[in-house]
């Protein structure tokens, strides 16, 4: 190869590296302001999460690990729970309702305090009744993966009533799970360049927008994703049955709008599916209309619920497991 051409490549490299430099210089100055949705996902991924050695639940809280993600603190206690230390064992007689869920269970966004679990405990106290609601919700499970959850772990708790906690997206197939390499954990513009793509492909509608996503991911009750889901609740079903635990099964919507709400045979095919297994149902979908979805939104571009979206499903709820004593 000729020297002028050594040279030439030489130069391309040292330019491209000094430009992707400047990026992620960029990005962790300007971009990174803690409330950036991509960037605090990868974080919580990174710094929170470990991969688990159940292929059906793919992934888990990091014992004892502590982060700061979209603006709020996020602790996790020994047994990987977003939650006060709590013990397997029992408290006296004290009622114990275990919360299955995703983020939103997990509380995305918002202080713990401000989490429906803890709201549903106040709720009980204001009642003068002591009740222990165990959050053992984790961002970007689906329902196999709560349920496998459970059965591996959740079980100990020991509770008399167990919440899953659905939301449209449950029905996604469980993702393959692997560590990120040395570059997908320290490259902030990588994540940053690669959430701006999706988001063009979405506008340009190469890629389905969120509506036509999830109804692709039921099919009308065809899609396996969704089979295996409701396989799932069976399991979940019968186990809870065999020990005389209730089960309530709870649709929390989507958050981008209600009336109407365009996702409703996601709620009927859950119903249909809480009806076969003969366990409480509840649709969450009226308890939000009349209200304005942005305001209900972590961020402007976060639709995870917020303080007030967490005390209306708090308060839903509430109301529903009050009728099951």
């Amino acid at each position: 190869m000729k020297r002028e051409h050594v040279l030439s490549l030489l130069v391309l490299v040292v330019t491209l590296a000094v430009c992707a430099l400047g990026i992620e210089l960029f990005v962790r100055t300007f971009i990174d302001d803690g409330m950036h949705l991509d960037l605090e996902m990868w974080k919580y991924a990174r710094d929170v999460k470990v991969i688990s050695d159940d292929r059906l639940v793919g992934h888990a809280h990091r014992p004892n690990s502590q982060e700061r993600l979209m603006g709020v603190d996020v602790k996790i206690n020994s047994k990987g729970l977003r939650d006060r230390e709590i013990p397997y064992e029992r408290t006296g007689s004290t009622p114990r309702i275990l919360m299955l869920g995703d983020s939103f269970t997990e509380g995305w966004g918002v202080p713990f305090e401000q989490t429906f679990s803890k709201r549903i405990e106040r709720l009980y106290a204001a009642r003068g009744t002591r009740a222990e609601v165990i959050n053992t919700g984790v961002g970007n499970y689906n329902t196999i993966m709560e349920v496998q959850y459970f059965l591996n772990e959740g079980y100990k708790y020991k509770p008399d009533i167990v919440v899953l906690n659905f939301i449209p997206n449950d029905a996604e197939p469980v993702p393959p799970h692997a560590a990120p390499n040395v570059a997908m954990r320290n490259c902030h513009s990588c994540v940053f360049v690669i959430g701006r793509v999706d988001t063009l492909l979405r506008e340009l509608s190469v890629r389905s927008d969120w509506e036509t996503y999830y109804r692709n991911l039921y099919d009308n009750g065809r899609a396996k994703g969704w089979v295996d889901a409701r396989t799932a609740i069976g399991k979940l079903t019968e186990y809870c049955k065999a020990h005389d635990i209730k089960l309530l099964v709870a649709h929390l919507p989507d958050l981008h709008g209600f009336e109407p709400y365009p996702l409703q045979t996601v709620v009927d095919l859950l119903h249909q599916t809480a009806k076969e297994n003969a366990v409480d149902f509840v649709d969450l979908t009226p308890d939000f209309k009349g209200q304005d979805p942005a305001k209900l939104w972590v961020s402007p571009t976060d639709a995870h619920p917020n303080g007030l979206g967490n005390e209306i499903i708090a308060n839903a709820l509430f109301r529903k497991l009050e009728t099951m004593k």
